[in-house]
């Protein structure tokens, strides 16, 4: 630990094997106002203190400027303008989540392919409740496949890349594709259910991914997430954990499972509750058993 004095009146302590500087109550925001040209005649190392102090000074303004808890990269606006969630931290990962690239890759590609005759191939692919084993069942596999437009598909893969990585790096390869199958599978029986003789398609990867969702919920409960509000031209991010924007979803899955079940909805809600189940299930069978990091914050 060393001393470097910045002014007169201020000395700081600066540690140089973590680099780290040392502020005492009100000396950062002394060092910040009394920086003038005339700094340029104090020590080099005083000079870098007052480069850091200034730095972040103007990433706070920054922050406080596009509104209060907004994440610093960019492109999270993105998303979130269209009522996505966002990390606001990426965890640290012991290992790349291969699994979760290859399954964004292989289900953009089977989607996309299919764009191109989509109505053809949901007729012949997507999961007919009046005639689910047809095709020998296959259709459980490829009605998670096909999403209906775009946008569908950009969505879901958003919340595969998003929440799948942690949840892969926690479980494993193998206990994460088990429950994606699990939770796709018990989603697509949540939605026969309903009405077991329907000849609508149903298509989507959202059960399996509601699966990865309760469990990355219930497994990094203090992770921290934003969502956007937007009022016309009036933007504020409000932050929460995710245990918090959990229970927000499952209060949105609720009320569409009741307007699906009212008729006034064709989005299946119950598809997602019944994969989120089996992450509820997942997340109860594995806790304790393994160790796991969680995500910072």
């Amino acid at each position: 630990m060393t001393e470097a004095p910045v002014s007169d009146d201020i000395t700081l302590d600066v540690c140089r094997a973590c680099e780290f500087v040392w502020f005492d109550p009100g000396e950062y925001t002394e060092v910040v106002t009394s920086a003038r040209p005339a700094d340029s005649q104090l020590p080099e190392q005083a000079r870098e203190i007052l480069a850091i102090a200034q730095i972040e000074a103007d990433k706070e303004r920054t922050r406080r400027d596009r509104g209060s808890n907004a994440p610093d990269e960019w492109w999270k606006y993105l998303p979130a303008l269209v009522g996505m969630p966002v990390e606001y931290e990426q965890p640290f990962l012991k290992r790349a989540p291969v699994a979760t690239w290859t399954l964004i890759g292989f289900i953009a590609a089977f989607g996309i392919r299919a764009f191109f005759n989509l109505e053809t191939a949901v007729e012949q692919y997507g999961l007919i409740p009046a005639q689910a084993i047809r095709h020998g069942g296959l259709t459980f596999v490829t009605s998670f496949l096909l999403h209906g437009s775009l946008l569908h598909l950009i969505g879901n893969m958003y919340f595969l890349l998003v929440f799948g990585d942690n949840v892969e790096d926690y479980l494993g390869t193998a206990r994460y594709l088990l429950l994606v199958a699990g939770a796709a599978l018990l989603g697509d029986l949540a939605h026969i259910a309903l009405d077991p003789r329907s000849t609508i398609p149903v298509i989507g990867a959202s059960g399996g991914i509601s699966g990865i969702l309760a469990f990355y919920i219930l497994r990094f409960p203090k992770a921290r997430l934003g969502i956007l509000f937007r009022f016309f031209l009036y933007f504020r991010w409000i932050h929460m954990p995710a245990y918090a924007w959990g229970l927000l979803w499952v209060a949105l899955q609720l009320l569409g499972a009741y307007q699906q079940v009212s008729g006034a909805s064709n989005v299946s809600a119950l598809a997602h509750l019944g994969g989120a189940t089996v992450g509820v299930a997942f997340w109860w069978a594995t806790q304790d058993r393994w160790p796991g990091s969680q995500p910072s914050g």
